[in-house]
Order: C-alpha cells, then sequence, then structure tokens
C-alpha cells in the first residue's frame, strides 16, 4: 500500500526496543485507498513521537498527512527520529544530533510530547512508568530541555495556538454556552526571547546566606518587533483586530514590547490594536473570549493564556500548535497537551490535537492549503458523526478511544471531497 500510494518512511537505526510510530501507521493505515493524483511535490517530515501519548496520537497524524497529502498529489517522506525521556535513555541525551541535523535538513517538524516518563524495556518492547525519573538531573538532561533545544537549533521564534470552540462541541466547554460559541483566537506567542531564555540566570547566595535562583525579564527591540510584524500580518489575515499583552505597569520588557507594538501599528492603519496587562486578559478570557481574534504576547505570559483557553473548546486535546520563523526553515507542529502520562496505553487520550497539527503544517510549514482543509474539514465530519473521545463525550455521542477516532478521521478523509466546490473528485 505505501508504495501505491507514493509514499515512503525512512526510519533511523535504533535499537531493537525502540517500536516505530511511522511503521505502525502502515498496519493501522491498510484501509486506505490509493491516490488518484500523482504525485508532483515532494517533501520530507521529520516525525519526532517523543514520549508519553506522542506515541499514540502522532500515528493517527502521520495517516491524515499521508493520505490528505496523497489526495492532493504530495508525495510525503516520514523520518522517525528520537527525543525527550525515550531519546535520554537510548542515548543519553535528550536531543541526538542526528535528531536536530535531520529536523534541520526536513520541510517540517511533526512532534508529540516530551515528558517526565521513565522507559522500562521489556523482551523488546518499551512502556513509559509514571514516575518523574528525570526530577532531581541537571538542566541538560531533562527532558524538556530537548524542546527548547529544539527550538533554538531551528530558530524559530513564533508559536501560534488556535483556539475554536466547534459548533458540534459547544456543550463540552467549561464556559457557559452562550460564552464559549463562536469563539476563534489565534495566540501569537514569542517564543526564543522573555524570562525563559533571557541572562543572566542561575543560582547565588545572597548576603544572609539564603540560596536564590534567578531569570531575567529581557526584550530587545528587534525580538519585539519579529514577533509583531507576525501578528501583524496574520491579524491582517483574519478580522484584523490584535491585542497585545504584557505588564507595562511594572515591567520594563513590557513597557519597551508595548512601545514597540505602538510604533508598529502605524504601519498597519487597517488593524485595530489594544492593549491589555496580563491579569486583565487572563480575566475575559474567561468573561467574554469572543472580543478576542488574535493575541500577541510574550513567552511566558502567552505559556499562562494559551493554556487557560485550552479550557474554553473543552480539553486540551483539541489545541494544536505551530513554531516558526515565517521565513526559511521547517517549523515544528504539535499538539499542546504533552505526553500525559497518566492517559497513555489506554487508548483514552484524543488524537484531534495532533491531526489539527497535521493540518497547520500543510498550512503553516508546505504551504499546502487544500491538503490542510481536507484534514480540518474530515475532523468537523467526524464530529458531526457524533464520535468523541472521553474528554469531549457528552450524551448520545459515540464513545471511541484514540485508535478509533483516526480510523475514522481516515473515513472522512478518503471520502474525497473537494476542498474547492464540494463535489467528489
Amino acid at each position: 500500500m505505501a508504495g501505491a500510494l507514493g509514499l515512503h518512511v525512512i526510519t533511523t537505526q535504533l535499537p531493537v526496543a525502540f517500536i516505530s510510530a511511522t511503521k505502525q501507521t502502515f498496519r493501522r493505515a491498510s484501509v486506505i485507498r490509493c491516490a488518484a493524483n500523482t504525485p508532483n511535490k515532494r517533501y520530507t517530515i521529520a516525525v519526532l513521537p517523543g514520549d508519553g501519548v506522542g506515541n499514540e496520537v502522532i500515528p493517527v497524524a502521520v495517516d491524515a498527512l499521508r493520505l490528505a497529502g496523497s489526495l492532493e498529489g504530495l508525495d510525503l517522506r516520514f523520518e522517525e527520529l528520537l527525543i525527550g525521556g525515550v531519546a535520554l535513555e537510548l542515548v543519553g541525551v535528550p536531543l541526538p544530533e542526528e535528531t536536530l541535523r535531520k529536523a534541520k535538513q526536513s520541510d517540517a517538524v511533526l512532534l508529540g510530547a516530551v515528558g517526565w516518563h521513565v522507559l522500562i524495556i521489556v523482551d523488546f518492547f518499551f512502556f513509559f512508568d509514571k514516575q518523574p525519573k528525570w526530577d532531581n538531573s541537571p538542566k541538560h538532561l531533562k527532558p524538556i530541555t530537548a524542546l527548547l533545544q529544539l527550538r533554538a537549533g531551528l530558530e524559530v521564534f513564533s508559536n501560534l495556538r488556535p483556539i475554536t470552540v466547534f459548533p458540534q462541541l459547544v456543550d463540552s466547554t467549561y464556559l457557559r454556552k452562550d460564552t464559549a460559541e463562536g469563539v476563534d483566537i489565534m495566540i501569537i506567542r514569542e517564543l526564543t526571547g522573555g524570562i525563559y531564555n533571557a541572562h543572566p540566570r542561575g543560582f547565588t547566595t545572597n548576603e544572609q546566606g539564603d540560596e536564590v535562583g534567578f531569570c531575567t525579564e529581557s526584550y530587545s527591540a528587534s525580538e519585539v518587533n519579529h514577533i509583531a510584524r507576525v501578528a501583524f500580518d496574520i491579524a491582517k489575515q483574519r478580522r484584523s483586530k490584535l491585542c497585545s499583552v504584557d505588564k507595562a505597569t511594572i515591567l520594563e520588557g513590557s513597557m519597551l514590547w508595548r512601545k514597540r507594538v505602538t510604533a508598529m501599528a502605524l504601519e498597519y492603519p487597517e488593524v485595530e490594536v489594544s492593549h491589555l496587562l496580563i491579569d486583565t486578559a487572563a480575566m475575559d478570557l474567561v468573561r467574554y473570549p469572543r472580543q478576542f481574534d488574535t493575541i500577541l504576547t510574550g513567552v511566558m505570559f502567552g505559556d499562562i493564556l494559551s493554556d487557560l483557553a485550552a479550557m474554553i473548546p473543552g480539553s486540551v486535546g483539541l489545541l494544536p500548535s505551530a513554531a516558526s520563523d515565517r521565513l526559511q526553515g521547517p517549523g515544528i507542529f504539535e499538539p499542546v497537551h504533552g505526553s500525559a502520562p497518566k492517559h497513555y496505553g489506554k487508548d483514552t487520550v484524543n488524537p484531534l490535537a495532533a491531526v489539527l497539527s497535521a493540518a497547520m503544517l500543510f498550512r503553516y510549514g508546505l504551504k499546502e492549503e487544500n491538503a490542510a482543509q481536507r484534514i480540518e474539514k474530515a475532523v468537523s465530519d467526524v464530529l458531526d458523526r457524533g464520535f468523541r473521545t472521553r474528554d469531549i463525550h457528552t450524551p448520545g455521542a459515540t464513545l471511541v478511544g484514540c485508535k478509533r477516532m483516526g480510523e475514522e478521521i481516515l473515513r472522512s478523509l478518503d471520502a474525497r471531497v473537494s476542498v474547492s466546490n464540494g463535489s467528489l473528485v
């Protein structure tokens, strides 16, 4: 079937204990019919399942990429690589040099999750324990360091996190139905500056002999300009409303942030610009989220707001993300739910965030809009047909696991409905 689809999988040479997520997809994807289109574009996708439920949701996303791409005449080559806790166990570092090198050579990176798991190898299979093995490890030997290193290595600086309430799932929201209906927000978060990345930072002892941990909240004008231009450009493509979130009443970095965003607004007279403090923005996201279209903010505030906003659609299992430099090089596309150790291995996790991340990979990474829309329409169709994983299940819906949800997405994709005019292709 792989040859008939014109698609290939390239896997690295790994210890026998490693089970390929992309090879798993071939076994599950045998129901896929061959595309009528002859492949005319070729892309290489670096696949990094990582830890925990990344190994369950990424195979589903790869299946969706493969079929949607095939229907659009795309030849997608998947190269699976190690990252996170599984990389620590197998090769001793969270981000192997080979992973970073091949990620840089790819057209896009599909990432599952990195997280706190002990890898236990039994009879050539690997399992994840649920204990935080690396809590006391040096920072450079923690799984999360791999994500920071990958972002730095690929020089991505903008994080796109769409928050959309599907009309089929409005009853799953944690807010009142009338508050959540119609919410469609894009949160744009700066990734490479601010308190997560700036120096100096570290540990010391003060004059009283107390141990002190410190970080630096710092943004340069060029860093703010870089991310602000991305936000203005995206706001223009949406509803031309941009809200910049900061803490300019206290933090000097935020004062500069607001100054630079205000200055850049003069270049975009068609975009309505507002500024909110982080605490007000957090309250308004819960009180009246429909007022927001595009939100621009820094690395820490964006981390907080995007996770808070995850409760508006009803589950973090619905939220995709993209990290990109918007100019050159591969972007990173990943679900935001993390490794979710308590759900790993139970076939209960929601794969829609990973599948929607695949749609973002097509749209922002490969600039293949039709393929992106195919996936999004398939997700909507599956929800229309009443299939729900446990996190979004409501009375009257059909409760399914991760694998079954993936199969239903493939069925919807394989209906081959044209994204341009609704006719069969």
